[in-house]
């Protein structure tokens, strides 16, 4: 079976990047001799297969959980090559056949794990730019997520009610272990204070959300997690004791593992998911329609404006209505801000002045004439009546 085909077996077990491969032994820090093996560092996780001809790893180490990577013995040409791993829960020790192959190894894994090439490599410019690449396809892979401190425990788990008096057979030594972050009291986001049923139906409702909720147990001093796992039969829910004690926080598995704080206790989990599961965070509604508001009514809202009362002179008497019939020789005196008030009133003052002047005119006609016919001479009507006789 060519190389070719086992590699793209393996690729089918897990959906991990292959970074880096070769031949190398292992062994735990207790057992006396090394072990053969072929590795490949997919991810974070070290796959170890019995030979390069199985598609199937024999076992894996999760290098998440590196704490430190020594040197057992100083660099020497075709001499094998030995690293101490400090794990969480255990040491191991890697061998590689020589210097070169070792400082390939120590580049890529430290890389991996710190997100960050280690200074002082032994390594050729070709090289170095491989590992750059590995760099840059984990940290787009796995991006580093900064969250707060997870607190040691809630408030209310910690404070004892005031209603309940605390036991008489009450001690020092059994009061909870105080909280060693208490200038952090944020609780983190995945922290919710339901019960065991409360979790399982949130994760089931809510797969898109999240898998892992921490939540406070109900015995004393104690937490728990509830995770959601997929698997080939389904998703199965999982819950997990978590104890505080005064050295730090026990997760209760076959082999209890004991870390420093709740940040701790999720970070355990999701390396040894392979960061499959997530922190179950609580969705925010979004909206899904637009709707056109009505147009506000202006009339309505817009506020009637006061007017202010017209001043008027006091010494100022009110006109009496006009009345309803009236003859044409009696004129009103119209409103002095009225215009079309004011021109009746003109004409009908211009036309009672014209009647008055022909009236006048007519007067003096009529004197003229009687004065006229008063002034004719006597003589002529002598003269007229000496004619007549004369005929």
């Amino acid at each position: 079976m060519s190389n070719r085909v086992v590699h793209k077996r393996r690729a089918t077990i897990t959906d991990l990047p292959l970074y880096y491969s070769g031949h190398l032994r292992k062994k735990l820090t207790k057992e006396k001799d090394f072990k053969k093996y072929y590795g490949e560092l997919r991810g974070a996780t070290l796959f170890l297969y019995k030979d390069d001809t199985q598609d199937t790893y024999t076992e894996k180490l999760h290098l998440g959980q590196l704490k430190s990577m020594q040197l057992h013995s100083p660099y020497q040409k075709k001499t094998p090559t030995i690293f101490t791993l400090t794990l969480q829960t255990e040491e191991v020790q890697l061998q590689m056949d020589n210097s070169d192959t070792g400082e390939e190894w120590r580049g890529y894994i430290l890389t991996v794990v710190k997100k960050e090439i280690p200074s002082k490599l032994q390594l050729l410019p070709g090289q170095m730019l491989q590992l750059q690449d590995a760099l840059d396809q984990e940290r787009r892979r796995n991006p580093t997520t900064q969250r707060p401190e997870l607190p040691p425990r809630p408030l209310f788990l910690c404070t004892p009610s005031p209603f309940q008096s605390p036991p008489a057979s009450a001690s020092p030594s059994s009061t909870p272990p105080k909280d060693k972050t208490d200038n952090s009291p944020e609780i983190p986001a995945c922290f919710f204070h339901v019960s065991r049923k409360e979790a399982e139906h949130m994760l089931k409702v809510n797969p898109e959300c999240g898998s892992i909720i921490l939540r406070p147990s109900t015995l004393a001093n104690n937490y728990a997690l509830t995770l959601r796992q997929q698997t080939s039969s389904g998703p199965i829910m999982k819950n997990f004791r978590v104890t505080s004690t005064n050295v730090g926080f026990v997760i209760e598995l076959d082999t209890a593992v004991t870390v420093s704080s709740l940040n701790e206790v999720l970070k355990y989990f999701l390396e040894k998911t392979e960061y499959r599961l997530h922190p179950f965070m609580a969705s925010q509604p979004y909206d899904t329609r637009i709707d056109m508001s009505p147009v506000p009514n202006i009339l309505k809202t817009v506020p009637k404006a006061q007017v202010a009362p017209m001043l008027r002179s006091e010494t100022k008497e009110k006109l009496p209505p006009p009345p309803t019939n009236q003859d044409d020789g009696d004129y009103v005196m119209p409103d002095d801000h009225d215009p079309n008030l004011k021109s009746v009133q003109m004409d009908r003052e211009l036309e009672a002045v014209l009647k008055l002047r022909r009236e006048n005119l007519h007067t003096e006609t009529e004197e003229v004439n009687m004065n006229q016919s008063s002034e004719k001479p006597p003589s002529a009507a002598v003269q007229w009546s000496g004619n007549s006789s004369t005929i």
